[in-house]
């Protein structure tokens, strides 16, 4: 499962990422537990088979069953709201 991170009611927006990077609603990044930083993931919502590459640039997310945590860009990308089943892909690491 995937969730959505960063927007203004959060209070991620704005807020240092475990990177060191700000956290941008409109950029393509997302959260992972164990992926390297730089790492460049294929997201696929499978329920509709839209998929969106992010690069990983922060750590969660922290609530079990979900796996990747997204900006709101990368989830209007894949037409998620809320939580969607994803799959992953690592495209390239650092």
């Amino acid at each position: 499962m995937a969730s959505m991170y960063g927007t203004k009611g959060d209070g991620y927006s704005g807020g240092r990422t475990a990177s060191g990077e700000r956290v941008q609603s409109g950029a393509l990044t997302a959260a992972h537990k164990t992926l390297p930083f730089g790492t460049m993931v294929r997201v696929t919502n499978r329920r509709n088979n839209r998929s969106v590459v992010v690069r990983i640039n922060d750590r969660g997310p922290f609530v079990r069953g979900r796996v990747i945590d997204l900006t709101p860009a990368g989830a209007r990308a894949i037409g998620m709201s809320g939580l969607a089943p994803v799959s992953l892909a690592v495209v390239s690491r650092t």
